[in-house]
């Protein structure tokens, strides 16, 4: 049997709105191959935050690190993949933004007719996804039982973390890979694809909802490992 050392190490950043139990069915896959995983639980107050949280788990795995990110974790990775330990990328429906570039920035001018993420204006510094219609842009692929759990187990997403910019994005000088979510209603699949081609990922398509890595773990799992076997 394969020992875990030689598979390297996986760390998994969740997005907002949510935390890292989203990735149980990513993990048990990557566990099953044999790699050594671990997810961080964003605070998701600040970037600078959120990169530190990042830095923190990736200081206490074994190398090589294979770095993945989902929505607004994708630019977390891109400021926390430039630790040493961290040799590959992988955006799953993920932001991937450049130097200066922040979540704020990348969904200001948005495709025309793409859809309008459910935001509810800000709460004392913090936003949520309307409740009622959650399901229909997060998780439209995930049993409505499971939607309606998500909804009201929500984590308040800072404003000032939407509004935190990338200073070195990773992509530059670490391997990419991305997953785009055909059907999301989140990150307009267009801009996915955009994203992705500016960082010049290696990329796949999977039919499903912004939810991806919760309907879809095995696709997620796959290209992880394709990254992580690189």
């Amino acid at each position: 049997m394969t020992d875990d050392a030689t598979r390297g190490s996986v760390v998994l950043v969740h997005g907002g709105f949510v935390d890292g139990s989203g990735w149980q069915g990513v993990y048990d896959a990557l566990k099953a191959d044999g790699h050594t995983v671990a997810i961080v639980q964003n605070p998701t107050l600040s970037l600078d935050g959120d990169v530190a949280a990042t830095r923190q788990i990736i200081d206490r795995m074994p190398g090589p690190v294979t770095l993945v990110g989902h929505s607004y974790g994708g630019v977390v990775i891109t400021e926390a993949g430039n630790h040493e330990k961290v040799t590959s990328l992988v955006y799953i429906a993920a932001f991937a933004p450049d130097k200066g570039e922040s979540v704020s920035t990348l969904i200001a001018d948005p495709p025309p007719g793409a859809p309008v993420p459910p935001i509810l204006p800000p709460d004392q510094g913090f936003l949520f996804l309307d409740r009622d219609k959650f399901a229909d842009s997060f998780a439209g692929d995930l049993p409505r039982t499971q939607t309606e759990f998500m909804a009201d187990s929500q984590v308040p997403w800072g404003v000032d973390a939407l509004a935190g910019t990338v200073s070195r994005p990773a992509w530059r000088t670490k391997r990419s890979w991305y997953l785009i979510a055909t059907d999301d209603r989140m990150i307009p699949p267009p801009a996915q694809h955009a994203m992705s081609e500016r960082i010049g990922a290696q990329t796949v398509e999977v039919a499903g909802s912004h939810s991806v890595y919760v309907s879809q773990p095995a696709a997620v799992a796959d290209l992880i490992k394709q990254a992580a076997g690189s």
